[in-house]
């Protein structure tokens, strides 16, 4: 295999790797080396391009176009949720000896699989994001729209910017650290994985160190993740918070060398909890923030030059602004372009009494009180761990997409192994047009649903591209407040929302079935189907791209068509 010489990738994301025989176990779970270190590469493979991947459904494109001139491994495995999965020891070994790294990257991954990816995979390896440089050949680009509707503020976390002007990379990382509390109760944040478990952004019920130390939140840059915030009794609590960037993220902290950590800033966030804030907002100034989408933000053009924002802040759905807090708001810009940016100063966060619930009996919700008692709680909304950007993450739903993708990874193919060029265009022509003929197949087999059966309502916003490339309308989200155990009155807006909708089915993902009950029983109560649809994973019933995009067709098709007579 030949190289080509000086070759450096074309990307906004460029990896800077460390050598093969570097495994960063803080990033892998605590994976820890075997005696004797990683040992060396299986003699079968030697003379063969070894390519890495995120997900199956990326090693499935690169191994119609690969053929037999490359080994293909995958870091997540079929079936599980590549927004939470974090890789193995086995998945650094072929990282360690990949001549080609391949990632989807606009935030689809679990950060600590991209770190890891990034911290060892060698320096001579070419490493591609391959959904950003899918947008460069030809494809559709959707921004990530959540409409989900709330009566009350939905709060995350974000980072706003790259973080460029500070030498930040995609293995960069932003902690957003509680540094101060104060408030009649406790508060706490965190966030419920895809498998119903809290992971916890900070607590104060066991106490604000000065160091902060658990009660940080790990963030890349351009990225935001959606939390649910609890307090335990009615008032007003202020809670500070400091941002630092890492611009050689975990690396950077476990070598000590790099670039220095850039310190962001700190603001404090004032909270109405169970009580009216008006008054408080009209004595100090303030706007009362009472609905739509907000995040407590790290900014990172702090410091920039020429720039004067404050270092954390309060993004806002621009939609969402109070009138008087309009004003006072400053676009975002760039990715965030439906976002405006508040000083924490001039808003009182409303957590109104109707927020009250209890908390649930699991002992993973201890730190936010005990099992039964009373708890405010602004939820997460969406269930899952996502953290993500502005731009929908999964551009291969849409098979034109997938065909950029396809594409991408010929081209980088060709850059690591020219000799094998011939090989790999060929491959490449010849799966072009089996993605040409199922695109079709797709778009025939979901024509066939009536028009006004076409809604699509799923637990996972993760079929936008689905939906504007074959027809569809995604019609919203069907789930329970994923940070609470579901009320009876969660239950009764839920069936409402099914009935309203009038549609026949509601879709879920078949990995993340089992956590779904609460769906499942609503849905067989007012009569709807529940059918499965592929999102971010394969498995042994849809082994490959293609498969999956067939079955999900035939899934719409058959859960939404006409009913019988």
């Amino acid at each position: 295999m030949s190289r080509v010489p000086g070759h450096e990738p074309t990307r906004r994301a460029v990896v800077t790797g460390l050598l093969a025989s570097t495994l960063v176990t803080a990033l892998t779970g605590g994976c820890t080396l075997p005696p004797g270190g990683l040992g060396h590469v299986d003699p079968a493979r030697d003379g063969v391009l070894n390519v890495v991947t995120t997900t199956g459904i990326l090693a499935d494109l690169a191994r119609n176009v690969a053929g037999d001139r490359a080994h293909v491994t995958q870091m997540v495995p079929d079936g599980a949720d590549p927004h939470s999965w974090v890789p193995s020891l086995r998945s650094v070994r072929d990282v360690a000896y990949a001549d080609l790294a391949l990632s989807n990257y606009l935030l689809l991954e679990e950060h600590a699989l991209i770190r890891t990816l990034d911290a060892n995979l060698p320096d001579s390896a070419m490493s591609v994001s391959v959904a950003e440089e899918a947008a460069k050949n030809g494809a559709t680009i959707l921004p990530l729209v959540e409409d989900r509707s709330l009566d009350t503020v939905w709060l995350g976390m974000r980072v706003l910017g790259d973080g460029g002007a500070h030498g930040a990379d995609r293995s960069s990382t932003v902690e957003l650290t509680l540094t101060a509390a104060e408030g009649p109760g406790q508060a706490s944040a965190y966030l419920v994985t895809s498998f119903g478990d809290p992971e916890i952004g900070f607590a104060t019920s066991d106490g604000v160190g000065p160091d902060g130390e658990g009660d940080t939140s790990v963030l890349p840059a351009d990225a935001h993740q959606h939390m649910s915030w609890a307090f335990t009794r009615p008032g007003i609590y202020r809670l500070t918070f400091s941002a630092v960037l890492h611009p050689d993220g975990e690396r950077g902290r476990r070598d000590g060398g790099g670039a220095a950590p850039v310190a962001l800033g700190s603001a404090t966030a004032v909270f109405a909890v169970g009580v009216s804030g008006g008054e408080l907002a009209a004595s100090e100034g303030r706007s009362l923030l009472g609905a739509g989408h907000a995040d407590l933000t790290a900014h990172l053009s702090a410091g920039a030059p020429g720039s004067g924002a404050d270092g954390v802040v309060l993004a806002v759905d621009t939609a969402s602004l109070p009138e008087d807090l309009a004003s006072r708001a400053q676009e975002a810009g760039g990715l965030a372009a439906a976002m405006s940016v508040v000083d924490l100063d001039d808003v009182v966060i409303e957590v109104p009494p109707r927020t009250l619930t209890q908390v649930p009996g699991s002992s993973g919700y201890r730190f936010v009180g005990a099992p039964g008692t009373d708890v405010y709680v602004l939820p997460q909304a969406v269930l899952g761990k996502h953290v993500h950007g502005d731009i929908d993450p999964h551009l291969w739903h849409d098979v034109h997409n997938a065909a950029a993708y396809v594409r991408v990874i010929e081209a980088a193919l060709i850059a690591v192994d020219p000799s094998g060029a011939e090989t790999y265009r060929a491959n490449a022509t010849a799966y072009l047009r089996r993605l040409e003929a199922l695109d079709e197949e797709v778009a025939t087999t979901i024509a066939t649903i009536p028009e006004d059966r076409r809604h699509l309502v799923t637990t996972h916003d993760a079929f936008g591209y689905l939906a504007s490339a074959y027809g569809l309308s995604v019609s919203g989200f069907v789930a329970p407040n994923p940070g609470v155990e579901p009320s009876v009155a969660d239950r009764v807006r839920l069936a409402a929302t099914l009935r309203d909708l009038d549609i026949p089915a509601v879709f879920l993902e078949p990995n993340l079935a089992r956590t779904r009950s609460v769906l499942r029983s609503v849905a067989q109560e007012a009569g709807v189907a529940v059918c499965p649809l592929y999102g971010d994973t394969l498995d042994a019933d849809a082994p490959t791209y293609i498969d999956m995009m067939r079955f999900n067709a035939h899934s719409l098709a058959h859960c939404l068509g006409a009913p019988t007579p």
